[in-house]
């Protein structure tokens, strides 16, 4: 590689590591005719005529296919996995997105073969057991929620929030008035202004105050016979908490509206506080943030959605009901000594316990727990509702992504509420963390305390000509990867870093003393940084023709 005046070895962290080869040509570049990487046996069968057995389907030629030996073949796509970045390699500081890391026991649960292989059609006197997990699934996210009814259907996030805006609408129109706006702040994920639209509703903008939360004053104003919801992220995409939520639900309430809320950011909630005790009416969850199971690559994610019981009705179809058609009655619970944990004590109907979460103050005094949920509710069998006339209708194929729910399971059970409680203390505590070693170099726009996430802006170093996205991408010279950038939009040059709970004191230093040094770097040679990086097998890219006309196959003639 071509060395330059800002090309020359500086000090890193000690993450970054060179591969030895740094290009890779595509496997067509690389074939040879000839070559081959396997070697069938002599055909022990009569041989067929594929021509008169296909017809017009058959193809004379297999096309232009590569050629390549089997060590080629291996090595080639070893190379290119060792170039991807990872959870399992190092920190993703991306603010909003909760990039935690995915344990290896929810994996191993997921992969279990009367689990894994699962058919949606299988009959459902035949798929207790599958069934029997999302029902404890459902019932620990509604604990955790504080609401009373869920779906786990939706895919995604977004797909939550699709799904939750078509129970308000649902719920409005039975109501007689559909209404015409959603309110959504200034701090809100992009998505929610596209899912109002898409429901069919006006978006109107709420501004923030100089704390970063709701301006109750002009919510109060905005608010009228016409809003449907407000779609709330709390914490808010800065970070922040809305100390005033209940007045908030309130003000709402009082005018006949919802309170939506953006589930996002409820890594820094779970265990410590409940959106259904704090006036939200629907809510949708990322299983893919919060409870751990995979991000990216298009899926699957999961974005289940928990509502008060007036929204029940409008659920999508199927819901999981316990019982035959017209039985509502519950069987007895098992005797105290078929418990594993012959110590435990019993829920109000003497049914083994499984979860309990507390009741705390908002200075964390610990005053009471809400009631546990029983691990074996004896209310008959599980089966699939369809005879719901209010319901939105399906909003995914079968019942949504089977194994994110078992790895979210696998992840609640294994921590409980008190190391989940521990999790959210975590999470927040590695932001604070972050936030007091870089708000002396890096401007912090909102002084207001930070929960999961916090969010600076490139104010600093913008006046040496060094933007956020220079700094995310000399960061990739250190050997991490970039967090969020240019997000939120109410903060102009935004570095939004999110750690999650998932890295250790030793990776947050690793991480300081990175984002520390190439804040030296801006004031000694910010050069460095604006054509950053340096040790990527790929330079800068040019990334508004990369946007408008991107390159997306090979073509033979340019071998």
């Amino acid at each position: 590689m071509a060395t330059s005046e800002f090309t020359t070895p500086r000090p890193t962290t000690g993450k970054v590591r060179a591969h030895q080869t740094q290009n890779e040509g595509l496997v067509f570049e690389k074939s040879s005719p000839g070559k081959r990487a396997y070697k069938l046996p002599p055909l022990d069968v009569p041989e067929v005529d594929p021509a008169a057995l296909l017809g017009d389907a058959h193809r004379e030629s297999t096309g232009l296919l590569p050629e390549l030996s089997e060590i080629e073949i291996i090595r080639h796509f070893t190379r290119l996995s060792t170039w991807n970045y990872a959870i399992d390699l190092g920190m993703y500081p991306l603010g909003s997105c909760t990039m935690k890391y995915n344990p290896r026991v929810n994996e191993f649960v997921a992969r279990i073969e009367g689990l894994a292989e699962a058919h949606p059609y299988r009959p459902e006197s035949l798929s207790q057991g599958i069934l029997e997990i999302f029902d404890l699934l459902q019932r620990c996210l509604l604990d955790i929620t504080g609401m009373d009814a869920i779906t786990l259907q939706p895919a995604a996030g977004a797909h939550g929030e699709f799904t939750g805006i078509l129970l308000t609408r649902a719920w409005h129109e039975s109501q007689g008035n559909a209404r015409k706006k959603i309110l959504i702040p200034d701090s809100a994920h992009g998505t929610n202004p596209a899912t109002a639209a898409i429901v069919g509703y006006a978006v109107e903008n709420l501004k923030s105050n100089s704390d970063g939360g709701i301006d109750l004053e002009a919510l109060a104003r905005q608010v009228d016979g016409e809003t449907a919801a407000l779609m709330l992220t709390n914490p808010s995409t800065l970070g922040v908490f809305e100390s005033q939520i209940h007045k908030i639900a309130d003000i709402l309430h009082a005018k006949g509206a919802l309170l939506y809320m953006d589930g996002a950011n409820m890594n820094a909630l779970v265990g410590k506080v409940r959106p259904g005790d704090f006036g939200v009416d629907v809510m949708h969850l990322n299983l893919h943030k919060t409870f751990s199971t995979p991000h990216g690559g298009g899926g699957p994610g999961s974005g289940p959605v928990a509502c008060k019981a007036f929204l029940e009705p409008f659920l999508p179809i199927p819901v999981l009901v316990r019982g035959d058609k017209g039985d509502k009655g519950a069987q007895p619970c098992p005797d105290a000594g078929d418990w594993e944990d012959t110590n435990a004590e019993p829920t109000a109907d003497g049914c083994p316990p499984l979860f309990r979460a507390p009741i705390l103050k908002p200075d964390g005094e610990r005053v009471g727990d809400t009631e546990p949920l029983s691990l074996h509710p004896f209310g008959g069998p599980l089966r699939w509702e369809y005879d719901r006339p209010q319901s939105v209708g399906r909003v995914r194929a079968f019942y949504g992504n089977t194994g994110m729910f078992i790895r979210a399971l696998a992840y609640i059970l294994a921590n409980g509420p008190d190391g989940l409680r521990q999790t959210t203390e975590d999470a927040v505590l590695n932001a604070n963390y972050i936030r007091n070693k870089l708000e002396d170099i890096y401007e912090l726009p909102y002084k207001t305390a930070s929960m999961h996430e916090v969010v600076f802006s490139d104010k600093r170093q913008a006046a040496r000509g060094v933007k956020t996205g220079d700094i995310a991408k000399r960061l990739i010279d250190y050997g991490f990867h970039p967090y969020t950038v240019s997000f939120p939009l109410i903060v102009h040059g935004a570095l939004m870093i999110e750690p999650t709970e998932s890295e250790s004191r030793e990776e947050l230093d690793l991480f300081v003393a990175a984002m520390r040094s190439i804040a030296r770097e801006v004031e000694e040679n910010p050069e460095l940084v604006k054509t950053a990086p340096h040790s990527t097998r790929v330079s800068r890219l040019d990334e508004v023709q990369a946007a408008r006309k991107p390159i997306l196959r090979w073509h033979p003639e340019s071998k």
